[in-house]
């Protein structure tokens, strides 16, 4: 008797034993299929003139998990959201099991200013889109604007709403010369300054300064090495050139 109970238990767990594992290969064979299949190999990244391919893998590719392209593409096309700075959006396209296109698109941003050791990026119409405690080498910091109050992702109140006008047509003619201007201030009548590496720049009160950044940038190439403030204020083609002298 005991040995028949024993054999019929016996019997009873090599079917429990045999369910299991049935399970267990049902459930197991997917899962590694799922994950060698889906291991993502490539990721194109386009879009940015701010960060470069492999900076923006680092701030998406952050777990295991993320290394698998089906889990990559969902997490981040529809559940989870994240911040890069000076990045406006992403967008996700899946190519194929193993490919994964990136598209970011930049804020844009034309210039900023220094607010209490950081550094708030505005774009054309005045909107603070960003806050930094990095200086951007590209984007000129912009000196001698007065404002009420600085509120992240609202306008930046300024004296003269005009200025943003101002600004515009300025950073797009140093960006169409390829100048590279680090400072642009206004003074208490509006007239510009821009800072140029070891020259500065005066270039008065205009309704435009197209011809003016033209002309700055023969100057700049003549005078390649050089410590000076130029006077471009005239109308004419004809500007003074001072040497700054050094404190030391």
């Amino acid at each position: 008797m005991g040995k028949k109970l024993q054999r019929k238990k016996n019997s009873v767990l090599k079917r429990l034993s045999l369910h299991l594992l049935k399970i267990i290969v049902i459930l197991v064979i997917p899962v590694v299929a799922f994950v060698y299949s889906f291991q993502l190999k490539n990721i194109t990244v386009t879009g940015s003139d701010r960060y470069s391919r492999e900076e923006i893998i680092d701030w998406l590719i952050s777990s295991e998990v993320d290394h698998n392209t089906l889990i990559c593409y969902f997490k981040y096309k529809y559940f989870t959201g994240i911040r890069i700075p000076f990045v406006e959006k992403l967008s996700f396209e899946l190519v194929d099991r193993n490919s994964i296109n990136i598209r970011v698109y930049d804020k844009k941003v034309i210039g900023c200013i220094e607010f209490m050791g950081d550094y708030l990026y505005f774009d054309k119409d005045g909107i603070i889109v960003e806050s930094s405690s990095a200086r951007l080498n590209d984007i000129p910091l912009i000196k001698g604007l007065k404002y009420q109050k600085i509120v992240l992702n609202e306008k930046l109140e300024v004296q003269k709403e005009e200025l943003y006008d101002v600004i515009l047509n300025l950073t797009q003619q140093i960006e169409k010369n390829e100048l590279k201007v680090s400072t642009i201030s206004f003074n208490s009548n509006y007239e510009v300054t821009v800072d140029c590496g070891n020259i500065k720049a005066m270039l008065g009160k205009r309704s435009t300064y197209d011809e003016t950044l033209a002309k700055l940038k023969n100057i700049l190439a003549e005078a390649e090495g050089m410590n000076l403030t130029i006077d471009m204020r005239g109308e004419n083609d004809y500007f003074i050139a001072k040497p700054e002298i050094s404190s030391d």
